[in-house]
């Protein structure tokens, strides 16, 4: 059965990811990168004038579409009138973790986030978001059970997908060991842990690590951490969604190295 574009004569571009959004599509040229392609709703280029000129100065191609092909494109996420496609984005390696940690000024400490097993891509998008905000200097995610880099994350991320690299990993247990054995001190957030995350020290080398939704860090990754963290809780609600608990520790470990500094 022929798709939709297929039907209309539309030939999505192959082997490209669809980044859709004013905001997302803006902070890809403000960084000098350019769609192959620009799809642009019917009836919206005046209000679109400035990034459809950015767009082409860049060397995009622009094609006007009709908005029910952009929303089927999308499937139904708020598109704003506009889908880019780029070349995707892919993770960096082990190995490129490893060379710059090896390289890593002493005078800045880093400050790491892991991911374990967060599967859902707004998530992921809101997380990189934060890691971005926060000035974290790199997310960490394991090869399986992980959100991929796709649309939806650039969508969420608004920009962060792109700036804020990512080091996809075989065995996370593994990686935590090495990151042991080079300074980092490894803090997993867990509901159950006596010690708030307000109480742990955060000011030198860090790595932040959440659970997946719901079922939290699983074991091996738990018995690898150096501290266990929680967010005191004073409500009816007995866990945040783990975006919204990144934030919050991230920029916890920031309000500590700028009162350290």
């Amino acid at each position: 059965m022929k798709s939709a574009s297929s039907r209309r004569g539309h030939k999505t571009p192959d082997g490209l990811d669809q980044v859709y959004g004013v905001h997302a599509l803006q902070s890809l040229l403000d960084r000098g990168e350019a769609p192959r392609e620009l799809w642009v709703q019917q009836g919206a280029g005046s209000r679109l004038k400035e990034l459809i000129t950015q767009a082409q100065a860049h060397g995009a191609r622009v094609k006007e579409q009709p908005r029910d092909l952009l929303d089927q494109l999308t499937q139904g996420a708020a598109h704003q009138g506009v889908v880019a496609f780029c070349p995707p984005l892919t993770p960096e390696g082990e190995e490129s973790l490893w060379l710059k940690l090896r390289a890593w000024p002493s005078n800045t400490p880093p400050l790491l986030l892991i991911l374990d097993g967060v599967t859902d891509v707004h998530n992921f998008g809101a997380c990189l978001r934060s890691a971005d905000a926060a000035g974290a200097h790199g997310v960490i995610v394991a090869k399986d059970k992980a959100a991929p880099l796709n649309a939806t994350v650039r969508k969420v991320a608004c920009g962060a997908a792109e700036v804020v690299p990512v080091y996809q990993v075989t065995n996370l247990a593994r990686t935590l060991a090495k990151l042991k054995d080079a300074g980092v001190w490894i803090t997993g957030t867990a509901g159950e842990a006596e010690a708030s995350v307000f109480d742990i020290d955060m000011t030198g080398p860090t790595a932040l690590v959440m659970g997946a939704e719901g079922k939290g860090m699983r074991r091996l990754t738990r018995e690898a951490c150096d501290n266990l963290a929680k967010l005191p809780m004073a409500g009816e609600v007995s866990s945040l969604n783990v975006s919204v608990a990144t934030g919050i520790c991230l920029f916890e470990a920031v309000r500590q190295r700028q009162l350290a500094s």
